[in-house]
């Protein structure tokens, strides 16, 4: 049995920059982890706001959703509520699949 997918319609002119900005949201993922990992909730709040900015910008708003509670979860050091959201991420970028139009 395969996982489900999640499907996302992009923009075409966009279709060179996705495979970075993929890339680049795994080594956010890394990222995300080490903060917590060192309770850095300064590093966890500047990561979620990265991410509400940029996801948006692509077409991804499901990764500005979880970077907006990330950032809010840092700003109320909400570890619990900041480690389902990096874990709800990482299923996330698993699952996406990309459709351009």
């Amino acid at each position: 049995m395969t996982a489900p997918t999640l499907t996302v319609t992009v923009a075409k002119d966009l279709a060179d920059l996705i495979p970075v900005f993929f890339k680049n949201r795994q080594k956010e993922l890394e990222h995300l982890r080490a903060a917590l990992a060192a309770s850095d909730f300064a590093q966890l709040r500047q990561l979620g706001h990265r991410m509400k900015g940029v996801g948006n910008s692509y077409g991804f708003a499901k990764v500005s959703e979880i970077g907006k509670r990330i950032e809010d979860g840092a700003k109320g050091s909400d570890t619990a509520s900041i480690d389902g959201c990096i874990g709800e991420y990482a299923d996330y970028l698993s699952k996406v699949q990309i459709v351009y139009e």
